[in-house]
């Protein structure tokens, strides 16, 4: 299980904890190991517009015109901007840490 985000992101870190004790999670920090387009594609189309956090201060800090760009080309230069944690569990994708990724991951109410 891969675990997509930030390494001092308080929700990737509660998502590491959680599934690390019941599987081989595996945080990927996107900043250290930037991840491949056709992976941020591949999130794109799971998630559409979702993806893009359009709240972080990443976000607040670009420009119109990076604002405008496309998705996978917006995440690719700025990563910190994609909304995370994005889990891979097998042929599975998640995104966030909510009630529901919870409850499909760990089984919880």
């Amino acid at each position: 299980m891969r675990i997509i985000g930030l390494k001092n992101c308080d929700t990737c870190r509660a998502a590491l904890k959680a599934l690390g004790a019941v599987s081989d999670a595996l945080l990927v920090d996107v900043r250290a190991e930037p991840i491949g387009r056709d992976d941020i594609a591949r999130y794109h189309a799971a998630f559409g517009p979702a993806l893009v956090n359009t709240r972080s201060a990443t976000w607040r800090g670009l420009n119109e015109a990076a604002r405008g760009m496309d998705p996978v080309d917006l995440i690719a230069a700025h990563p910190a901007v994609m909304k995370r944690p994005v889990i891979e569990a097998g042929d599975q994708l998640y995104l966030g840490w909510g009630p529901e990724v919870r409850a499909a991951l760990l089984g919880e109410a």
